[in-house]
């Protein structure tokens, strides 16, 4: 930065002969030297001094108005050098080489003491700078957090909080330990209403009358499916089991062999498993005359859930007495049909029986394995009477179905898996929509299926 002089110091600079190229104020040099007295007048001199006399001897005076000097650039503090290469640089519009750059840099620090190119704020051309080496922006952890639940976005399906139809179950008994509804593999829903069973077409919206109980006190306890879906067992509360052809509208078998109310049943291809208010489990091969063919004592109270594994290797069941047992489909030769797994953690009867977990508390009602995605769905009393749906394994709840007002008894699924229909004390069937699959996906599963391998009449 150029440096600057007062007017009044002119005469400690022509003490030391510093030649000033300035010619008006050369003249007025000259004068000073042969002026030998005092100046007229009280004003000051022209270089705001006070004259003195023939022996040169000078005092500088300071200046009585304020702004009466003049400012004198002092050119010799100047970088005059750096200023011309500055104005050269600007004018050679011959392309920087490597080194050239390498060597203006080294003169841009030795005269300025830091670099003019990274001391630039905007840069027009070239890669921007990158940061030094610990320096954090603000604004980067700002919008590199992570979003909060409330705004991010749910990648899950959408699932309808209200039921697809609600169908009236007038007289449903409201018996924890019965299972009261099914649904076939060709879209038949049964549904037992005290001591009738119908049947109601998914397809069309028909409804059947299949049976109805000869005594006015007995009633259908338990029904169930064969996996083709031709053949609908019934548990009754004589002790019996009967199997009828629905397309025939016919009872096939009326299988007698346990002593108390039968409520809850279970297919494995031709083998029905039958379990009993007295605790004990029939196994009936239905191929042929003397049908039943063992059983399990593993229980001390009623039986109230059963069920196979997809397999068909292990047999579940679950009873008033807080038991879970798990039974081999091969019995041995010595007759002792004891469960290879016994739980006895329950508080409360387990009825819910499905291939992966089993609910004893006595506010679950029934739980049910979805076949299109990783979740199941559960259902319950009081005192919300919901459905909830949950991932498996983390347990995380996915969503809840809420619309009963009494608890919920049972629960089914369509066989293409996409609808849940449930079963309630208040006498209603509710059917949701909470396993809907994609299209695409549909359609594959559907092309994937494989036949049914039992061929085998029922006698």
């Amino acid at each position: 930065m150029a440096q600057f002089v007062f007017e009044s110091d002119l005469h400690g600079l022509l003490k030391l002969d510093t030649p000033i190229p300035n010619a008006p104020l050369a003249r007025w040099q000259r004068k000073a030297k042969e002026s030998s007295a005092s100046v007229a007048g009280p004003g000051p001199s022209p270089a705001n001094t006070s004259s003195t006399g023939k022996s040169g001897s000078k005092i500088q005076s300071t200046p009585t108005k304020a702004g009466g000097d003049r400012y004198i650039p002092n050119r010799s503090a100047m970088q005059m050098e750096v200023a011309s290469f500055l104005l050269t640089k600007e004018n050679d519009s011959s392309e920087d080489t490597p080194t050239k750059k390498e060597q203006q840099k080294a003169w841009a620090l030795n005269l300025n003491g830091f670099d003019v190119e990274e001391a630039k704020i905007l840069r027009l051309s070239g890669k921007p700078q990158n940061a030094p080496e610990g320096y954090q922006n603000n604004l980067k952890v700002l919008y590199s957090q992570k979003t909060t639940p409330g705004s991010s976005r749910k990648n899950g399906r959408y699932i309808p909080s209200m039921p697809d139809r609600i169908l009236d179950a007038p007289e449903i008994r409201n018996d924890y330990y019965l299972n009261l509804i099914d649904w076939s593999s060709q879209n038949f829903l049964a549904v037992a209403l005290d001591n009738s069973v119908y049947l109601w077409n998914y397809s069309s919206g028909e409804i059947i009358q299949l049976l109805q109980m000869e005594q006015p006190d007995d009633y259908i306890s338990s029904v169930s499916w064969i996996k083709e879906g031709n053949y609908l067992a019934v548990g009754t509360s004589n002790a019996e089991v009967q199997l009828w052809d629905i397309q025939q509208q016919k009872r096939l078998r009326n299988m007698t062999s346990h002593s108390s109310r039968v409520g809850s049943l279970s297919w494995n291809s031709y083998i029905l498993s039958s379990g009993a208010r007295t605790g004990h489990i029939h196994h009936h091969d239905v191929r042929v005359a003397e049908h039943h063919v063992a059983t399990l004592a593993g229980h001390t109270q009623e039986v109230c859930g059963l069920k196979w594994s997809p397999d068909g290797r292990y047999l579940a069941s679950g009873g008033n007495d807080n038991l879970v047992n798990v039974w081999p489909c091969a019995q041995g030769d010595s007759g002792d049909f004891a469960p290879v797994q016994t739980f006895t953690q329950h508080q409360g009867a387990v009825k819910c029986m499905c291939p992966f977990l089993v609910g004893g508390c006595w506010s679950v009602c029934s739980i049910l394995w979805s076949t299109n995605y990783k979740e199941f769905i559960s259902g319950h009393g009081f005192a919300h009477n919901q459905l909830v749906v949950w991932k498996y394994p983390t347990m995380a709840k996915v969503t809840e179905l809420k619309g009963h007002t009494a608890r919920v008894l049972n629960l089914t699924m369509s066989p293409d898996g996409s609808i849940v229909a449930s079963a309630a004390a208040d006498e209603t069937l509710r059917l949701w929509r909470c396993f809907e699959m994609d299209p695409v996906k549909k359609k594959e599963k559907a092309s994937s299926a494989k036949s049914s391998i039992i061929h085998q009449g029922i006698r």
